[in-house]
């Protein structure tokens, strides 16, 4: 007859996924402690009384700015902390569109990979229980669509992201593919973000006022296209990939 095992020891030591686990947290409290500390510097409101402190600061220290706002947007999406869509149209706004698609599009993707990454290597056991009924549908559909799956979900804003990245985590898919196919699937939402942002041509205003004192109607309007024309264009590609497909016979 089998002994039944003893009690575990209160006195043990974790084990190394929860040593993993207890610096990730701490981690994470320090990060947010530093943002919640911080939150009235960052605000709309006093961002547009420093505005030109800002754009001096700018010119002063180009490479110092970019850097500082990479690491923050990566900061922001790697914890996967809110504010990231908000966040995009401030880089819009102060370093103008093609610059701050350059720099959101691979800060973004930077900290997408690193939530990613967490998820593999620090925080499966979590991911899993938390997210558990959720992985039969991502592993059957990332199996049947590949690569074009994980497009799909970067396109349409059913799934919040930080959700996928952490889900893909725990799928079989490559790194270097989980990169460059978020770095695509989430370019034409980023650019709708920056779009907006770079066409705040002031933030005192935007301060004082509600989005229609910045935006003309027509700037609207091609806004809520673009949106529009975001969340249909997988389903297009799906349905012209499918003709395209050969039919099994």
């Amino acid at each position: 007859m089998n002994r039944p095992e003893p009690p575990a020891d209160p006195s043990e030591k974790p084990s190394g996924s929860k040593w993993k686990l207890i610096v990730f947290a701490i981690l994470a409290v320090m990060i947010l402690s530093v943002g919640f500390l911080y939150r009235d510097v960052i605000s709309l409101a006093t961002l547009a009384q420093r505005e030109s402190q800002l754009r001096a600061f700018q010119d002063q220290h180009p490479v110092a700015v970019y850097a500082i706002a990479f690491g923050v947007y990566v900061a922001v999406t790697g914890l996967s902390l809110p504010g990231a869509a908000a966040l995009t149209m401030v880089y819009g706004w102060y370093f103008g569109f093609a610059r701050a698609l350059v720099l959101v599009s691979f800060a973004s993707t930077a900290g997408a990979t690193t939530a990613f990454l967490s998820s593999r290597y620090l925080l499966r056991d979590a991911v899993q229980s938390r997210y558990g009924a959720s992985m039969k549908t991502f592993q059957k559909r990332l199996a049947e669509e590949g690569a074009f799956y994980l497009f799909t979900l970067r396109l349409i804003p059913a799934v919040p992201f930080f959700v996928i990245n952490l889900v893909m985590g725990l799928t079989p898919i490559r790194v270097r593919t989980f990169w460059w196919v978020s770095q695509l699937g989430m370019l034409a939402g980023t650019a709708v973000y920056v779009y907006a942002g770079s066409r705040v041509p002031d933030l005192s205003v935007l301060a004082k006022e509600d989005v229609s004192a910045v935006f003309t109607p027509s700037q609207l309007l091609q806004l809520a296209v673009a949106f529009a024309l975001l969340g249909i264009f997988p389903l297009a590609v799906r349905k012209i990939l499918s003709a395209l497909r050969p039919k099994v016979a």
